[in-house]
């Protein structure tokens, strides 16, 4: 699209007309709260409306617009650097997990939450930023409640020490705005209008037991029930694996539709698509043709999709949950809000009139929670507790929360990180020394624990740059895929890999096979090894590397898997499984049953070993331990004598 193109573009959006207003309310506000549909331009065209203004600049601060998923950080950087003719990095950046695409000559960046809460921890004022907007403000993610708390301390204490003031502008397209409006001081509250079509809403008579299948037999039948007319479907589904299988249904039945039905085309969305494939879900459908787009809550608010006629609601989504007393991490399908249902139905309505098919009953709509639990409420609150004591927030029982955690849920993760030695043993509200090198890497605190296992402990000097590619393969999704109908193929092929240690040795030979292959992308599609990933995975060790580097820790190899995995258990003894009988395990921590995973290459071992670590733990029809590796009884005394002397008893 050409520079004029992009011009006549931005000027159509419903947020163009409030312009001048908007930037009038920014200069004379401290604190703004901006509710605005989703396409109303809100994302891309006020960060804009602040740079043109001036109120982006070396005297008044950088502008930060925070997002929270990575991918809408990087696509609106990208998007709006280009209505700009800027290069992208220079006046417009962004800055997610393991990727850093800013300079000093950036003015307006793009990043996730919880990025912002890592530069505040060298910036506690946030000094190099003038504004800060938070954005999709509803989703309530964990990182971006604490920032509330953060930027305005931020902005109470540049104003109490006559330092330059920060401006806080909280935006969303579903919002409490009163409850915010009091939470930031009372802050103004503005009202975007955006171009909402009417969107007719449907509900299924009676409760559908197979939401998949309702689904799949809704698409067909509406996308013959419309053949003369235009518009997209948009179908809500809870993650990848679901959006895969309804793809290859959906596939196979378009096969079979009558012949004067427009052909069907299959788009997927969801947050691990590599971004050129997300990209399709924009591109114009060729003549006679019509898209179905497989999404998951990604298309609810981060995401505008033109186009789209008609909203396929099945009603749940794949929300984190967590049960601080097992440390057990849920990611469990789960009934949607009232407010997320909302969402999903104006997604119909943004280019013509449209509808809307729930697939659950009026009555199960009236039963939906208002607005949607905060994640600070239901997941594992060890990392940003570290976050928050390295930003000298010592009093995190009482820190400023808009929806303060269970006690609870913060006493686990304190006492999670007392046993990695990141605290004080005393009040445990403060950081050791280990505890701040911790706070300087971007993992959860048990993979940084087994990072700098390797060099805290004299015995363990030689082994870094192992453990170091080890904590990169976990950092990100799975490097191996297994096609659906190549299933015996693709074990066959990653056969060479496995290691008689486990899993974390495996994932650390599927690596160095990569690297011997430089990287050759015939090499990842024979061996079954998707290549964005474990590009990804040098990125991320890259990056890490550089941390380490900052830290003066030195680097060199070993070929000593024992080595390697006690150093892994410096990070993860906590997590230690012992066998019972048949497969079945319990943890040592809390007797737990537990069972290892089918994918892990541990799951065939006959006899079944006794004792192992495990990263994390999944829960589906079982408790399952994936990424394990097996470990020595005589170990775990000497890596926490006192945890485990107390667990005997």
């Amino acid at each position: 699209m050409s520079s004029v193109e992009l011009q006549t573009v931005r000027r159509a959006l419903p947020i163009y007309a409030a312009r001048r207003d908007l930037i009038t309310e920014c200069s004379q506000h401290h604190s703004l709260i901006v509710v605005g549909e989703t396409g109303s331009g809100k994302t891309t065209q006020l960060p804009q409306y602040l740079l043109e203004a001036g109120l982006a600049s070396h005297h008044h601060g950088n502008v930060a617009c925070t997002q929270p998923r990575r991918v809408a950080a990087i696509s609106l950087a990208k998007r709006v650097a280009n209505e700009r003719g800027v290069v992208l990095g220079q006046e417009v950046g962004y800055s997610v997990r393991f990727d850093d695409c800013s300079s000093h000559l950036t003015r307006l960046k793009y990043l996730t939450d919880g990025m912002l809460l890592r530069e505040a921890i060298a910036d506690p004022l946030l000094i190099s930023y003038g504004t800060v907007i938070l954005d999709e403000a509803h989703e309530r993610t964990i990182h971006t409640d604490v920032l509330f708390g953060i930027v305005k301390a931020a902005q109470h204490t540049r104003k109490a020490r006559n330092k330059k003031p920060l401006r806080i502008i909280v935006m969303s397209a579903t919002l409490q705005a009163d409850r915010f409006s009091c939470y930031f001081d009372y802050a103004k509250v503005l009202y975007i209008q955006g171009r909402q079509f009417p969107v007719q809403v449907y509900y299924s008579p009676e409760p559908q037991q197979d939401y998949l299948h309702a689904a799949i037999i809704t698409v067909l039948q509406l996308h013959q029930q419309h053949k003369h007319q235009q518009g997209d479907i948009l179908v809500f589904l809870t993650g990848q694996e679901e959006i895969e299988s309804t793809e290859r249904i959906l596939v196979k039945c378009s096969h079979h539709l009558p012949t004067d039905c427009p052909k069907l085309i299959v788009r997927k969305l969801f947050a691990a698509l590599p971004n050129s494939q997300q990209q399709k879900v924009f591109s114009p459908n060729p003549p006679g043709c019509r898209k179905v787009i497989l999404s998951t809550n990604i298309a609810e608010t981060s995401i505008t999709l033109p186009m789209v006629k008609i909203v396929v609601d099945t009603g749940v989504v794949k929300a984190k949950g967590y049960n601080p007393l097992i440390g057990l991490d849920i990611l469990c399908v789960q009934p949607i809000s009232k407010a997320q249902a909302r969402q999903r139905t104006g997604r119909a309505g943004r280019e013509m009139s449209g509808e809307c098919y729930r697939l659950y009953t009026e009555q199960a709509y009236s039963t939906l929670e208002e607005d949607t639990v905060p994640e600070i409420k239901r997941c594992d609150l060890s990392t940003v507790l570290l976050y928050m004591l390295a930003l000298n927030i010592n009093d995190v029982l009482n820190f400023d929360f808009m929806d303060p955690p269970s006690l609870e849920s913060m006493v686990t993760a304190l006492e999670q990180l007392h046993l990695l030695g990141a605290v004080h043993k005393t009040t445990q509200l403060e950081l050791t020394d280990l505890g701040y090198q911790m706070s300087k890497f971007p993992l959860h605190p048990q993979l940084s624990a087994s990072l700098l296992a390797s060099q805290r402990l004299s015995y363990h000097t030689l082994f870094r740059e192992e453990i170091l590619t080890i904590v990169s393969m976990l950092s990100v999704e799975s490097v191996m895929f297994t096609p659906h109908n190549k299933r015996d193929q693709a074990n066959s092929m990653r056969n060479k890999f496995t290691s008689l240690d486990g899993d974390h040795m495996m994932l650390l030979n599927i690596y160095k096979a990569y690297k011997v292959a430089k990287g050759n992308k015939e090499w990842c599609h024979d061996n079954y090894i998707s290549k964005h990933n474990i590009v990804k995975v040098a990125a991320v060790r890259s990056q890490l590397k550089q941390i380490c580097s900052q830290l003066n820790l030195s680097f060199k190899h070993s070929q000593d898997s024992d080595a390697i995995r006690l150093c892994l258990l410096h990070g993860f003894f906590m997590n230690v499984a012992e066998h019972v009988q048949d497969g079945h395990y319990r943890t040592l921590s809390t007797r737990q049953e537990v069972y290892i995973h089918p994918s892990s290459c541990l799951f065939p071992c006959r006899p079944h070993p006794h004792l192992v670590l495990y990263s994390d733990l999944v829960h589906t029809s079982k408790c399952y331990m994936r990424n394990v590796s097996i470990i020595e009884p005589n170990w775990l005394l000497e890596v926490a004598p006192n945890y485990f002397k107390q667990t005997q008893h």
